[in-house]
């Protein structure tokens, strides 16, 4: 418990501490694979780049995130994206995406789903929500810092999210708009 704990701070020191001064994306926290952690700097994007930004107004390069993962001891999974550096007092989506960044926002494939929905892009309530999928939406504060949570009853087992992608608004849930956050503005690769 005691390394869940510090890796749900670390995003929140190397944040605030300016710990981060290049892109990089940290291995899991421990030798169990129990917990994940990753940190980057956006930027344009550039082959082996693990966090990418795909619109520099929303998300500018230079602006940090860092994505930590704990699995619980009965069975949920907590998971929080910590940013620095974003558009001051603005809502933002994000999400755990089935792939990795690449080139463009697309590259890292629909929301990860614990229950998959057979229909792609998926909009359905039943499937697109936030307990079937993992929403760390946020609202900005002055100085352009974020903070996004969720805890799901489930965790990760055969398949695994790869990224979290940060949307450009909050994410909707009526019928036929639902998981739908707007364009997809910076990727960060995460070792889930």
């Amino acid at each position: 418990m005691r390394t869940g704990v510090m890796a749900m701070l670390m995003p929140m020191v190397l944040l605030n501490t300016g710990a981060v001064s290049a892109e990089s994306a940290a291995p899991r926290a421990d030798d169990n694979k129990s917990t994940a952690l990753a940190v980057g700097q956006f930027q344009p994007y550039a082959a082996g780049r693990t966090a990418v930004t795909y619109d520099p107004k929303l998300a500018p390069s230079g602006a940090l995130a860092a994505v930590t993962y704990v699995p619980t001891h009965d069975g949920k999974m907590n998971v929080m994206l910590r940013t620095h550096g974003l558009v001051a007092n603005r809502r933002y989506g994000a999400h755990a995406h089935v792939n990795r960044c690449g080139a463009k926002g697309e590259d890292a494939g629909p929301h990860y789903q614990n229950s998959k929905d057979p229909v792609t892009p998926s909009t359905d309530p039943k499937y697109a929500n936030s307990r079937n999928e993992i929403w760390l939406d946020f609202t900005t504060d002055a100085r352009g810092n974020g903070l996004g949570r969720a805890l799901v009853d489930w965790q990760f087992s055969d398949r695994q999210a790869q990224s979290v992608v940060v949307h450009a608004d909050h994410t909707h849930t009526e019928p036929g708009k639902a998981g739908t956050a707007g364009a997809r503005v910076a990727c960060l690769d995460v070792a889930f």
